[in-house]
């Protein structure tokens, strides 16, 4: 077998495993697992009350909103860990792939500014 082969050999293996474990995980479990449904269980709410309103109301986005950019913007500061400890190592090229990444950084945080999705009064 040439050397191709052998790499698609090996792929072909680990989705074979991963779809034959995936299959009798989720079968053992429908089989293994005790179910004992009563009224409470497989109500809509399984908190104890009927709920207050109707679900379609209209509800605040802002918290959401704040928490996703916080999530956005946090993560990508992260990336800029390895490259601060390795900066010494590294080439033009990865000088240039942090400038583009802090480049596109500043860029969506202005526009998420522009965009007012930092501004309370316009939720």
């Amino acid at each position: 077998m040439t050397f191709l082969h052998t790499q698609f050999l090996k792929i072909i293996i680990i989705i074979v495993f991963s779809i034959v474990l995936a299959s009798a995980i989720f079968f053992a479990s429908k089989f293994i697992s005790i179910s004992s449904p009563d009224t409470q269980k497989v109500s809509a709410y399984e908190c104890g009350f009927d709920p207050y309103e109707d679900a379609r109301n209209v509800f605040d986005v802002k918290f959401y909103v704040v928490a996703i950019l916080f999530l956005i913007f946090d993560l990508e500061t992260v990336y800029f860990f390895p490259w601060c400890i390795s900066f010494s190592l590294l080439n033009n090229d990865g000088i240039c792939y942090l400038l583009d990444f802090g480049i596109e950084l500043v860029v969506g945080y202005i526009y998420a500014l522009e965009m007012g999705a930092l501004n309370w009064d316009n939720f």
